[in-house]
């Protein structure tokens, strides 16, 4: 039992302040017990090997000595390792909760926030056409800050991150699709074919075409289908019943799937998206669309849009300390509010609040950094309430 000690008091007996270094010790318990709870949360490098894993990678565990623990794959990599062909971190849930670990109130939002519109603009494809110090202008402060809260925060630089998104991408749709390997270069957002197989043959030893396990036609319509992994619990029908409520232009929701048409000016191809709850821990995702450079950034919005990058157990922990939240924790697990197609706020969404609720607003400040999540729950415990009153 007390082996587990660290695994039982949650991520944050690991993590700490994701401005301090990883617990080692805590770490490799983790990796010993496969704890699903860290997928995602931080990646062992095998030295010896020269891999990086998951800490739920079914492989035989390697030897304490050959072990060092890093944060993000993008740290990983930095270090000179490969991602694990058989664990594939790139389907591993986007770790957010480092977000919710600085310190509250301002500081909060001017660091974890910051580095949170940063890698949101990253995944949207900033730095495929453009450099470090363009990207750092966007947000106001200048290169070699944006550069020291990568490494205080990620541990790894803006463009070491932004190349660890493009090569597990391309990864991800080397192994689930059968698109052509041109195609995956740009799909993964790769100036250029030369660019993607070079930078394969560097990290792997091979040519991407190598890495492909099963091999047959594209599919006929251009449709490229994936999986987006998250961490459960999700309320599906409560998303779903969400999204058919907002009323937007160019989306719907019909027996279960929402649809979203894809506009040239907006997302850079004409097309469409669809996505459905796939396997426990996944979302299916479906895209149509002409130009494949486009995908990069539409999968970001679909993140966005399902909040996929969402951690439930950080978000219950802190908003259960409400005790007028707590039961509806504890009824209604796994709530998430749909994020926006177009986003241009500088409040995190995680932190936002619904215009117009007085009573909200005045409560709400003791949710941070949840305080969207804080909203939903409340307004759950009050449409409860006001049922039985009536």
């Amino acid at each position: 039992m007390s082996e587990n000690r660290e695994t039982s008091r949650g991520w944050r007996g690991i993590l700490g302040r994701m401005d301090m270094v990883l617990d080692q010790d805590a770490c490799w318990r983790a990796v010993t017990a496969r704890d699903a709870r860290f997928d995602g949360r931080f990646f062992t490098g095998v030295v010896s090997t020269g891999i990086y894993c998951r800490p739920v990678c079914p492989a035989r565990t390697p030897k304490r000595e050959n072990v060092v623990f890093h944060r993000t794959a993008a740290a990983a990599e930095a270090a000179g390792l490969r991602a694990c062909l058989r664990c594939r971190p790139e389907t591993a849930p986007d770790f957010a909760g480092w977000r919710g670990e600085a310190p509250r109130g301002g500081a909060w939002r001017g660091t974890a926030n910051t580095v949170s519109r940063a890698l949101a603009l990253i995944e949207a494809g900033a730095l495929d056409t453009a450099d470090t110090e363009a990207l750092a202008a966007r947000l106001g402060l200048g290169e070699r800050q944006l550069r020291r809260l990568f490494r205080q925060h990620l541990g790894a630089a803006p463009v070491s991150v932004a190349q660890t998104r493009r090569v597990l991408l391309a990864k991800q749709l080397i192994h689930e699709t059968d698109l052509a390997m041109a195609d995956v270069a740009l799909a993964a957002g790769f100036g250029s074919v030369r660019r993607f197989n070079e930078t394969f043959l560097a990290l792997y030893g091979r040519p991407p075409s190598d890495l492909r396990r099963r091999r047959g036609e594209a599919e006929a319509g251009g449709t490229i289908r994936l999986g987006l992994a998250y961490r459960p619990p999700y309320d599906w029908p409560a998303m779903m019943q969400a999204l058919a409520a907002r009323d937007v232009d160019d989306e719907k929701v019909v027996d279960g799937v929402w649809t979203r048409r894809l506009r040239a000016g907006i997302d850079g191809t004409e097309g469409a998206v669809r996505v459905r709850p796939g396997a426990p821990g996944r979302v299916a995702v479906e895209v149509r669309m002409g130009v494949l450079k486009a995908l990069p950034g539409v999968l970001a919005r679909v993140r966005r849009v399902f909040d996929l990058a969402a951690d439930p157990e950080a978000i219950a922990r802190d908003l259960s300390a409400d005790p007028a939240l707590r039961a509806a924790l504890a009824a209604w697990p796994g709530l998430r509010p749909p994020g926006d197609w177009i986003d241009s706020h500088e409040t995190a969404p995680s932190d936002r609040l619904p215009s117009g609720d007085a009573t909200t607003t005045a409560r709400a400040e003791r949710w941070r950094p949840w305080r969207a999540y804080g909203a939903l729950y409340w307004t759950r415990t009050k449409e409860q309430y006001d049922g039985q009153t009536a």
